[in-house]
């Protein structure tokens, strides 16, 4: 009987070890999947001025990525930006409005060096991308910037469960960019950036992005 009972306790023992190693495996990328993920920003602010004067600003942003595992720690993917805004400024004499509307795309490569237990995993990216932005005045075009540019990146996903995690965007580390911006009166400006934000544990969340991660 003694034998029986510590066999049993034996087999639970080693069906609960089992159970939680598969669970941990669940938690994770592997080599093959594929994941998509997306951040969205919206905001509005009205202003009162007073005496008549009111400024309305609204903006929308949605950032869309997907990519796929080469290997258990390495995926490539592509991703996407479109976003636009609108400033409305109101007074006794009349309003005016201003408006932008921007469009980007690029591709980039993910690195997952680190896991913090079964459902935190963190992970490098570098990406290059470019982008375009027109800007218009009452109906008139009044500037064009269009814009190249590379960066490396840190991230944290929280797993909520093995297919859905929450995805931190974290400090640049690296970013470059290159831009132009032209006037419809012939006039045009170029501009070239480099940041280096390499001290990131005193500001790890000071510019993060929230979002979804799907993996299927």
């Amino acid at each position: 009987m003694k034998k029986v009972l510590l066999s049993a306790v034996a087999l639970l023992a080693f069906g609960f070890a089992n159970a939680q190693e598969e669970e941990a495996k669940t938690f994770g990328f592997a080599k093959g999947d594929m994941f998509v993920e997306g951040n969205i920003n919206f905001s509005t602010v009205k202003e009162d001025l007073g005496n008549g004067f009111e400024d309305t600003a609204n903006s929308f942003n949605f950032n869309p990525k997907a990519g796929y595992f080469l290997t258990d720690k390495i995926a490539l993917g592509v991703e996407l930006g479109v976003g636009s805004s609108k400033l409305e400024e109101s007074s006794p004499g009349g309003s005016d409005e201003s408006t932008s509307n921007n469009f980007g795309a690029g591709v980039f490569a993910r690195y997952y060096f680190l896991d913090l237990g079964q459902r935190f995993k963190t992970y490098t990216e570098a990406g290059l991308g470019f982008g375009s932005r027109k800007w218009e005045t009452n109906g008139v075009e009044t500037q064009k910037d269009s814009n190249f540019g590379l960066g490396i990146d840190l991230g944290i996903q929280y797993f909520v469960t093995p297919k859905m995690a929450i995805n931190f965007g974290l400090a640049d580390v690296l970013s470059f960019q290159s831009g132009k911006s032209e006037f419809p009166g012939g006039g045009e400006t170029k501009t070239t950036e480099l940041n280096g934000n390499f001290n990131v544990f005193n500001n790890f969340f000071s510019a993060a992005q929230f979002g979804l991660t799907y993996k299927f």
